[in-house]
């Protein structure tokens, strides 16, 4: 097959995170979190973040050990107060650089601002999430250097 015609990642649609219980997850994940469900049943659920979304499935007795360095990035419009909300719910905080918890079933969850990083929801999506977000300079320079300035911003 010709490297040309290679299909080129574009995005994340979403991500799955593993779960010991669906109800008991989403009430842990609501104490620090504001979001919109979009689907819920006994097996799975799936939390709204615009044009992507996280599924949380279910599998019995879940329980990862450890302080793994896979995890995933969550973007949030404001981060100042997760560490105390995440403290408060229990998570256990992992020390290093970034804001990384743990949430019950060991799923390392590194939280991010979206000023601060290139990641970027188009106008119409934040529009339809009820958001009108910035980015700061650094993350500005950096979607220039690739040639992704926001519109108005060059």
């Amino acid at each position: 097959m010709s490297d040309s015609r290679k299909p080129k990642l574009v995005g994340i649609n979403h991500v799955a995170i593993e779960v010991g219980d669906i109800d008991e997850a989403l009430a842990w994940y609501r104490r620090i979190f504001d979001f919109t469900l979009r689907g819920h049943n006994e097996r799975s659920a799936f939390i709204d973040m615009g044009d992507q979304f996280i599924n949380m499935t279910l599998v019995a007795g879940r329980r990862q050990d450890g302080v793994e360095r896979r995890h995933i990035g969550f973007v949030v419009d404001d981060r100042s107060s997760v560490k105390a909300r995440a403290e408060a719910a229990g998570a256990t905080m992992v020390e290093g650089p970034f804001l990384d918890f743990l949430d019950p079933w060991g799923n390392r969850i590194e939280v991010v601002e979206y000023s601060n990083i290139q990641f970027t929801k188009a106008s119409n999506v934040q529009r339809g999430m009820g958001l009108a977000l910035d980015k700061n300079d650094s993350a500005k320079k950096e979607l220039a250097d690739k040639g992704m300035a926001p519109e108005g911003s060059r």
